[in-house]
C-alpha cells in the first residue's frame, strides 16, 4: 500500500508527471556523464598529478564500484525515508563533493574524491527509479518513461568525452568536476514542486548490519577480482575474492532470515528479473571497458586533439537514444528477448567493426562505436524495466537499486577487468615496438601506459618522440582490438542467452 502523499501524486496531472521525468533525467545524466568524462581527460589529470597506471584505474574505477556497493542499501533506506526526501540529500552531497575534487591537489586526493562522490551518488539511482514506478503506474508509461530515462543516463556516458574536450580546451582538468554543480541545484530548488514524496507505509527498520555486509562484500571481490586480473593469481587476490564472498553470502542468509530485508531475494530466483540482471551487469561491462579505450585511441590518430576525439565519440549518444526508445515500442510487437537479443547481436556486428578498425582507420571504430550503442539500448531499457516491473508493491525502490547495482558494478568491472586486459597488451606489445635506445626511466613510463607514452614526449628530441608516438598507437590498438573481440564474444553469448530465457515475456 502506498502513502497518501503517492496516492495525491498519481492524481495529478499528466503535465507534471512528464515534467518530473525531465527533472530526473538530469542527476541520472550527471552520474553517467561523471564516469566517462574521464575517460578523455584521464592523460591530462595523470601529466597535472602524476598519477602512475594504477591509479589511472582506481582513479576511474573507484567511483562506479563505490556506487555499486551503496545502491541496495540506500534504495532500501529510500523505500523507508521516502525517495524524494533522498533523492534531495544526495544531489545537495553531490554538488558539494564535486566542488572538491576538481580542486584535488594530487592523485590520493582524487581517489578519496571520487570515492565520496560514489557515496553522495548511490542515492540518486534507486530514488529516481522509485519515483518513476510511483509516478507512472500505467505499465505502458512506465515502460516509456524508464526508456526516456536510461537514454538520458547512456546519454550522458556517451557524450562525457565530447563534454570533457571541449572544456579543456579552454579550462583545467577539474572543470569536468563542476559540470554537476548547477544540475545538482537546479534538482534541489525545484524537486519539491515537480516530485511526489513516496515511501512504503509499513516499511520496517532499515537493518544496518545488512548494510554492511552488502557493501563489505561487493568491494573486497572487486577488488580482488581487479587484482586477479592484473597481476595474476596471487594470495592476496583469493583472500580478496573469499571475503567478498563470504560476507555476500552471510548478506544472503541474513536476508533469508528478515521480515523486512534490504534485498527482496525473489528478485533473484525470478527467472526475468535474474536473467534482466544478469544482462544490465554484463552488457555495461562491454560499454564500460570499450568506452574507457575509444577516445583514447582516436586521440593516438596524428592530428586529432581531445576535443576532436570527443566530437567523434558523441554521435553514439544518439544510437543509445534511439535504441532505448525504439525497444518499448518493438516489445509491444514481439518478445522482449527477442528485443534484446536483436539488439545484443547488432552490438556484437559493431563490437567486430571497432576490432577491423584498429587497423583499417579510425572510420571504422566511429561506426562501430555506434552500432555498438545502439544495440545496447533495448537491454537497458527493457532489462530494467522487468527488475522494476517484477518488485512487489511498496519495493520499487530496493528493485530499482538491484538492477542500478548490476549496472554500475558491470561499469566498474568492465574498465577494471576489460581495461586491464587492454593495458596488459599495450605493456608487451610496446616492450616490442618502443625504441631500444630510450633512457630505462623513459621506457618504463612510455612502456606501462598510454598517458605514460604522452608525458614523456616533451623530454625527447622529434625523432624519438615521433617514434615513441607511433610505438604507443600501435600497441594501444591491439589492446582496443583485443578488448573489442572480448566484447563481441560476450554479446553473441548474450545474444543466445536472452533469446531463450527471455522469450516468455
Amino acid at each position: 500500500m502506498h502513502s497518501p502523499s503517492h496516492e495525491h501524486a498519481t492524481s495529478s496531472t499528466p503535465a507534471r508527471f512528464w515534467a518530473g521525468l525531465a527533472l530526473l533525467c538530469l542527476p541520472t545524466a550527471v552520474l553517467a556523464l561523471d564516469m566517462s568524462v574521464l575517460y578523455l581527460t584521464l592523460p591530462h589529470i595523470s601529466a597535472a598529478l602524476g598519477a602512475d597506471a594504477t591509479r589511472e584505474l582506481w582513479i576511474l574505477d573507484i567511483y562506479p564500484l563505490l556506487i555499486a556497493g551503496l545502491l541496495v542499501p540506500m534504495g532500501a533506506l529510500g523505500d523507508r525515508i521516502g525517495q524524494r526526501r533522498l533523492l534531495l540529500y544526495g544531489s545537495a552531497a553531490f554538488a558539494a563533493v564535486s566542488t572538491l575534487a576538481a580542486f584535488s591537489p594530487n592523485a590520493d586526493t582524487l581517489i578519496l574524491a571520487r570515492a565520496t562522490l560514489g557515496a553522495a551518488g548511490a542515492p540518486l539511482m534507486p530514488a529516481t527509479l522509485g519515483l518513476l514506478n510511483a509516478m507512472f503506474p500505467d505499465p505502458n508509461h512506465r515502460r516509456t518513461a524508464i526508456a526516456v530515462w536510461s537514454s538520458a543516463f547512456m546519454t550522458g556516458f556517451a557524450t562525457g568525452p565530447l563534454i570533457g574536450g571541449a572544456l579543456l580546451e579552454t579550462f583545467w582538468w577539474g572543470s569536468v568536476f563542476l559540470l554537476a554543480v548547477p544540475v545538482m541545484a537546479l534538482v534541489v530548488l525545484t524537486g519539491r514542486t515537480l516530485l511526489p514524496e513516496h515511501r512504503r507505509e509499513n516499511p520496517g527498520r532499515f537493518d544496518g548490519p545488512s548494510a554492511m555486509l552488502f557493501f563489505v562484500g561487493l568491494l573486497p571481490l572487486v577488488h580482488g577480482l581487479k587484482d586477479l586480473a592484473h597481476q595474476g593469481a596471487s594470495l592476496a587476490a583469493a583472500a580478496w575474492i573469499a571475503l567478498g564472498a563470504a560476507a555476500l553470502v552471510a548478506f544472503v542468509l541474513r536476508q533469508r532470515r528478515l521480515t523486512d530485508p534490504l534485498l527482496d531475494l525473489r528478485l533473484l530466483t525470478d527467472r526475468t528479473s535474474a536473467t534482466a540482471l544478469a544482462l544490465l551487469l554484463l552488457g555495461p561491462a562491454i560499454i564500460g571497458g570499450l568506452t574507457l579505450f575509444v577516445p583514447q585511441y582516436l586521440q593516438s590518430t596524428p592530428g586529432m586533439g581531445a576535443l576532436r576525439a570527443g566530437a567523434m565519440v558523441a554521435p553514439a549518444a544518439l544510437g543509445l537514444i534511439v535504441g532505448a526508445l525504439l525497444a518499448p515500442i518493438a516489445a509491444r510487437r514481439m518478445p522482449a528477448g527477442t528485443v534484446i537479443a536483436a539488439g545484443l547481436a547488432l552490438s556484437c556486428a559493431g563490437l567486430v567493426m571497432v576490432a577491423h578498425g584498429t587497423t583499417a582507420g579510425p572510420a571504422w571504430v566511429i561506426v562501430g562505436l555506434i552500432v555498438v550503442y545502439l544495440g545496447s539500448g533495448p537491454f537497458d531499457a527493457l532489462g530494467t524495466d522487468l527488475v522494476v516491473g517484477a518488485a512487489p508493491k511498496g519495493g520499487a525502490g530496493s528493485a530499482g537499486a538491484a538492477s542500478e547495482t548490476a549496472t554500475e558494478l558491470g561499469t566498474g568491472l568492465g574498465i577494471a577487468l576489460l581495461g586491464t586486459l587492454g593495458t596488459a597488451i599495450y605493456q608487451n606489445r610496446a616492450a616490442h615496438t618502443l625504441p631500444a635506445d630510450l633512457p630505462e626511466d623513459v621506457a618504463v613510463t612510455a612502456g606501462a601506459s598510454l598517458s605514460g607514452a604522452v608525458s614523456v614526449l616533451a623530454d625527447l628530441d622529434r625523432a624519438e618522440a615521433d617514434a615513441v608516438r607511433e610505438a604507443a598507437a600501435t600497441a594501444f590498438a591491439a589492446g582496443l582490438q583485443t578488448v573489442a573481440l572480448t566484447g563481441a564474444v560476450i554479446a553473441a553469448l548474450l545474444a543466445i542467452a536472452s533469446a531463450r530465457l527471455l522469450r516468455h515475456v
